[in-house]
Order: C-alpha cells, then structure tokens, then sequence
C-alpha cells in the first residue's frame, strides 16, 4: 500500500527549508527551483514526500553539481540518462525528492502545468485525489507501478491543461 495523507500547510515551509539549503550550496547554479508534485497543491492529499525540480547549466555534467549537494547530505538515487538526464537525490534527514533538470527541459514545463492546473481547477485536483487515495488502497510491486496507474488521468487533467492557458500570480509580498 501507498501511505497518502491529508494535505499538511507545513508543506511548503518544508520545501522553503529545502530550497535554502539547496541555493546554499549550489548558489548560482541554481537556475531554476520548484516545489512541485501533490505536497506543492493546496488541499491535495500526497504521499508526504517534497518533491523539488531543481534546473542546472547541464544535469548529465553531475561534477557540477553532485559534490555539493552531496556535502549537504543529499544522495544520488536515480540516474536517467535517456529521460532528459534526469537525476533524483533524497536527503539523509528529510523526506525529500529532488529531481534534477536541464535548465529548458520540456519535463519541467510539463510537471508544472500540471501544478498550477491543480492549484487553480478545483474539480480536477479532486479528481486527480480521488483517483490517487484509490489506487493507493492496492498493493503495487513498485513505487513505479502506483505511478504508472495514475499516467490515465495525469493524462486527462494534463490535456486540459494545455487546452486552456493558467493564470498563476507570480506576485509575492
């Protein structure tokens, strides 16, 4: 079983935290820094995971980047190499996954207009949760296999999403 729990406001200070750390050691090359995934959307039941999307100079030049987030306790996990470079780390003290991007990667527009399509179409954020607390009552070999079943309707909200543009205020105080 998948453990989804309720949305927690704490959240986003969580990814905040992360972010400063993240900034601190990479500084400016940190060309872009997300919090994306179900912890990121209000009201969203998640699996309690901050999921982060982290845009460098190149994410397949690991020498760049690596050594640093790894003396601030952040660990390799993933290498994709035939997936945008991707690359994911966690943290040795916080329950975090951070996904490693070419700044420009399609994915990451991607992975945020499904965000900003949830924070702001109630409907589909509740779809997208009912389908999600399902799927997560059965058992699934892997993490993987639960994320695949969700493709269904990821696909569908994304669809709309594409079809009508987001308004998102960029705006903070």
């Amino acid at each position: 079983m998948v453990e989804i729990a309720d949305y927690n406001p704490l959240w986003p200070e969580a990814f905040e935290l992360e972010a400063t750390r993240i900034r601190a050691a990479l500084a400016d090359r940190v060309l872009r820094l997300e919090h994306a995934g179900s912890t990121s959307v209000p009201g969203l039941p998640a699996k309690p995971v901050i999921d982060i999307i982290l845009a460098v100079a190149d994410s397949a030049d690991e020498p760049a980047y690596a050594p640093p987030l790894e003396q601030a306790g952040y660990v390799l996990r993933i290498r994709e190499p035939d997936w945008y470079q991707h690359r994911m780390f966690n943290h040795a003290e916080t329950v975090v996954n951070l996904h490693v991007f070419t700044v420009g990667c399609p994915e990451i527009d991607q992975m945020l207009k499904f965000r900003d399509w949830l924070r702001t179409h109630p409907d589909d954020r509740d779809l997208y949760a009912a389908v999600k607390c399902d799927l997560a009552k059965r058992r699934w070999e892997t993490i993987d296999e639960y994320a695949q079943a969700k493709s269904a309707v990821v696909g569908e909200i994304l669809g709309r999403a594409r079809r009508r543009p987001v308004k998102v205020n960029f705006c903070r105080e």
